[in-house]
């Protein structure tokens, strides 16, 4: 890819996310805040990240924990203020860490001023900044289904005689983006965090905001599946190229990351448009991939399919907010390693999730616990920092500890050099300081059953990336040999604590990233 685009700072970048409540807590009230977050960006320097998304921090009544936004400018109270957030922005950035934030257009809260007026009355000049239907008491307009609740995507609103909708909860009325004044109001959302310098937004289910005015029925096959009422509807895109006009404003080269949660890369990749729409959409298709090296190839085949030709960049992803962990998925820590060389050495940008550098699995939530509608508290579990009883917290956490936090801390992690925790470290300065691994190109090789083999190439240097999904040892020297011929190989990481295994062997579920040290002879 030529021109301005190839030199995006995103591009290269390593982006990792925190959960606000669950990251670390400035004030000894259980409860993540941004003064914490301010506290460990050292960490997060010595850690090597580029980049943070920090998840929603806005004034919300939480009923889905601050994807209810009532106020799209300020910061609540539990988080902090505006005044830290400043501060946060300008210490990230002393330390060399872009920041970006979450920004949910798709709804706001029932709490929302706008929702207030709009509901007060069918003749309130902000009634159109809703989706409001006709439609009789015991029939919602469609047959649109809500997530989490599996109930219909509408509230009948007596006081007005209409139903209102919701893809989400019912206490999160979705925005009416038809409506000029919408779209002009959340430019104005985005102009306010761009003013105060932030580099990005990672946009909530952003393939929702567009919607067909007719709002037909779902197909009968899906109609009982809540994904089927966030539609990938063409109104989203004029939309989106507005977005990034915008954004291409600001001095900062802002980034635009999207939620397109469709689990079909060709649909995820026309979010890109012509490079003109979404610099960065989700592959979710890969977060739910198995364990599996067959499952792991096709992923990969597909991204090249889909993102090469209109020359988009991919992203990947392990673990987030919404979904069980990848150490809780993969059932190993092992996996887990494995899984963190996999992550970092693609071709594309990586979003590490808080805490899985450490290895973290998902807390185990008691029923007098759970909090979240969406059951995804276990994943959401709060980050241990140093040894019991508080972990750095000052006091017990809003969710339970995940498991083993006495061990996996963060202080326990960087004493032991051979900690997952390190092992994210030696990558992420493998990253930064080898240009092939965030420039160049990549293909996948041809490698024994149950592995995976991929070259990364730019201009002589060659690296080679090992993963063995397979429970079995494989002869590393006889892959490097019989792909790349007997060159020989220097290796730059390896998830075993002393070189790729005994005798020369790659052990089950293990991996390495070398160096071809002949790349005449590829």
């Amino acid at each position: 890819m030529q021109g301005p685009a190839s030199r995006a700072w995103w591009r290269s970048a390593v982006i990792y996310q925190i959960y606000p409540r669950s990251f670390a807590d400035g004030n000894g009230d259980g409860v993540g805040d941004l003064e914490g977050i301010v506290g460990r960006l050292e960490y997060l320097a010595w850690l090597g990240i580029d980049a943070v998304w920090i998840s929603p921090f806005y004034p919300s009544p939480m009923k889905d924990f601050g994807y209810d936004v009532a106020d799209f400018c300020d910061v609540d109270p539990i988080f902090g203020d505006l005044g830290t957030f400043d501060r946060l922005v300008e210490e990230a950035h002393r330390l060399g860490i872009r920041v970006l934030v979450d920004l949910v257009p798709n709804h706001s809260s029932d709490q929302h001023p706008w929702f207030i007026e709009s509901s007060s009355s069918r003749d309130n000049p902000k009634r159109e900044w809703y989706i409001w239907r006709d439609s009789p008491p015991d029939r919602p307009p469609n047959n649109w289904i809500g997530a989490f609740l599996g109930t219909p995507a509408w509230t009948w609103h007596a006081a007005t005689g209409q139903w209102y909708l919701h893809l989400f909860l019912p206490e999160q009325p979705d925005l009416n983006w038809a409506n000029p004044d919408v779209e002009e109001a959340m430019h104005g959302v985005v102009r306010f965090w761009l003013e105060r310098g932030v580099d990005g937004f990672r946009i909530d289910v952003v393939h929702g905001i567009g919607k067909d005015p007719a709002l037909p029925d779902s197909p009968p096959e899906l109609a009982l599946d809540p994904r089927a009422s966030v539609h990938d509807d063409p109104a989203t895109h004029p939309i989106l190229k507005r977005l990034r006009r915008l954004a291409g404003r600001y001095p900062q080269d802002p980034v635009l990351v999207g939620e397109v949660h469709l689990l079909d890369t060709a649909k995820i990749g026309a979010y890109y448009g012509d490079d003109d729409e979404l610099h960065l959409a989700f592959n979710f298709p890969a977060l739910y991939a198995p364990w599996s090296a067959e499952a792991w190839k096709k992923e990969l085949a597909d991204a090249d399919r889909v993102f090469g030709p209109v020359n988009a960049w991919p992203t990947w992803v392990l673990s987030n907010h919404d979904v069980p962990r990848h150490r809780t998925r993969y059932a190993s820590e092992e996996r887990a390693r494995a899984a963190a060389v996999l992550l970092l050495t693609l071709r594309g940008t990586p979003f590490v999730y808080a805490g899985e550098e450490l290895g973290l699995e998902d807390a185990l939530i008691p029923p007098d616990r759970v909090v979240d509608p969406g059951g995804r508290d276990g994943c959401r579990a709060p980050i241990p920092w140093d040894a019991p009883p508080d972990h750095g917290w000052g006091s017990d956490p809003w969710l339970p500890w995940p498991p083993d936090p006495g061990h996996r801390n963060v202080e326990s992690s960087k004493e032991d050099p051979d900690s997952i925790l390190n092992l994210y470290r030696r990558l992420l300065a493998l990253r930064r300081a080898t240009p092939v691994l965030r420039e160049g190109s990549f293909r996948v090789l041809e490698s024994p059953e149950g592995t995976l083999l991929f070259e990364r190439a730019l201009g002589d240097d060659r690296v080679g990336v090992l993963v063995n999904f397979s429970g079995d040892e494989v002869d590393f020297g006889d892959v490097v040999t019989g792909t790349f011929g007997p060159s020989g190989s220097e290796i730059l990481v390896s998830t075993f604590r002393a070189g790729p295994g005994s005798g020369g062997n790659l052990a089950g579920a293990g991996a390495v990233v070398f160096r071809c040290l002949n790349p005449d002879s590829i």
